[in-house]
């Protein structure tokens, strides 16, 4: 069967906990899109960790993760990742990278930094990851897959023609100094020799887990806002994260998705521009507080560092994130984060244009909207590690009950601290 393990929201919801702990009984793990431009903290027995490219089933042996044809491959981000995580006292993980993915190119990564340049104050607020430049080019055709690292006058004929054009861009649209080609070709050289070991007919390899019956984990990045079509375009990702892309980014048989666990925090957060529309966003004192108290170490990216921008918990988006995700269960991550608060606001729905609505809207109202809130009491003690659902304080079990009617999903995993089994099954 499968799973996928998707957020609701703007990303960093806590998906790594989740596949982490789901990972334990599952067989194969896939990150099916996306690339190094996100992250997901997961902290275990070996230390605290911040992935941003490895599937997070890593930490098992008797798990094999994918790298699957969806994703955004950074060669050296993964080779140095790989690294990290031995350097930790880790096992050496079991993994696959797609021999179908493409690579993410140095010249993406400048070209990316170019275009937040150029466009000054109106920039998208972009980890300079290359990301944006990586899928354009991959729908534009001009792209290199893994396998190709592996016909060299296949390569080199590749390679020259996407130098060609970037050359035109980068010397007259940025007036930046030109790639070179030969430098490059030699660069990818090595890079094969890098991910050798690990490439691999992934499409095959998924197939035939699924005719044995084995289970199979897809690892979404970021969440529903943040999807081309489905978000808050356009200050979004430029890779599809809903669960359905799984379908293709991971290679499964749609038929053979059955579970789909949609993530989200018992507040709000949210890495990016501070032009983007996010409605029940916390400032000034307040929103520091929460700040500091989120997460594992506070709310800060985990690839970037930057601070993230917090707000109450939004129903409105939330229900509209697990309905665009086929949600068939919620896990609410950080419910213990709320714990010193005497009452916790709750965002129900959106004013706009004097209208009150419950339904998320078209990018085109979205900046317009204003949060409309109902408050609940706080449960005023720690419940840091709790595992039991029944000893949760009555306040917090009537905060998740609201949650849950609101989004019109059932909330069966609920998050009470950051480490793998501070968790609570309802």
């Amino acid at each position: 069967m499968v799973k996928a393990i998707v957020g609701a929201n703007w990303g960093d919801e806590g998906k790594g906990k989740i596949t982490d702990m789901l990972a334990e009984h599952s067989d194969v793990v896939i990150r099916f899109q996306g690339g190094a431009n996100a992250g997901h903290t997961i902290i275990n027995d070996y230390g605290r960790f911040a992935l941003h490219i490895l599937p997070s089933g890593i930490f098992y042996p008797h798990i094999t993760n994918i790298i699957g044809n969806g994703v955004a491959l950074d060669i050296q981000k993964l080779a140095d990742e790989l690294k990290s995580i031995t350097d930790q006292g880790v096992p050496a993980p079991n993994l696959i990278v797609s021999e179908r993915a493409q690579i993410l190119m140095p010249y993406h990564v400048l070209q990316d930094g170019y275009e937040e340049e150029r466009l000054g104050g109106r920039a998208f607020g972009s980890t300079k990851s290359g990301i944006a430049p990586f899928y354009s080019d991959k729908y534009a055709k001009i792209g290199i897959q893994v396998a190709d690292l592996y016909d060299e006058e296949r390569l080199k004929t590749r390679l020259n023609a996407a130098v060609e054009m970037k050359n035109v861009i980068f010397q007259h649209l940025y007036h930046k100094p030109p790639v070179d080609a030969g430098a490059l070709f030699q660069q990818l050289l090595e890079y094969r020799e890098l991910i050798r070991p690990y490439v691999g007919d992934a499409v095959s390899f998924v197939h035939q887990a699924l005719k044995e019956g084995k289970t199979v984990l897809l690892e979404g990045q970021l969440g529903s806002m943040k999807d081309p079509d489905l978000g808050i375009y356009p200050m979004t990702t430029s890779s599809h994260t809903l669960a359905g892309f799984g379908a293709v980014g991971g290679c499964i048989p749609p038929t053979a998705m059955e579970d789909v666990i949609c993530v989200t925090k018992a507040y709000s957060s949210c890495v990016g521009s501070k032009t983007e529309p996010f409605v029940s966003e916390l400032l000034g004192e307040e929103g520091d507080e929460l700040r500091r108290r989120g997460g594992d170490k506070g709310e800060f990216g985990a690839t970037t560092g930057r601070p993230r921008r917090v707000g109450w918990f939004d129903t409105v988006a939330t229900k509209y994130g697990c309905m665009v995700q086929g949600a068939t269960q919620v896990a609410l991550t950080c419910l213990d984060v709320l714990s010193y608060l005497d009452e916790i606001p709750v965002c129900t729905g959106y004013e706009i244009d004097g209208q009150i609505t419950d339904t998320f809207p078209v990018p085109a109202k979205l900046g317009r909207a204003k949060p409309v809130f109902e408050t609940l009491p706080g449960w005023k003690s720690d419940i840091r590690g709790i595992t039991n659902y029944a000893d949760l304080p009555a306040n917090a079990k009537t905060y998740v009950d609201f949650l849950e009617a609101h989004i019109g999903c059932p909330i069966r995993i609920v998050s009470t601290g950051p480490k793998r089994h501070e968790i609570c099954m309802r």
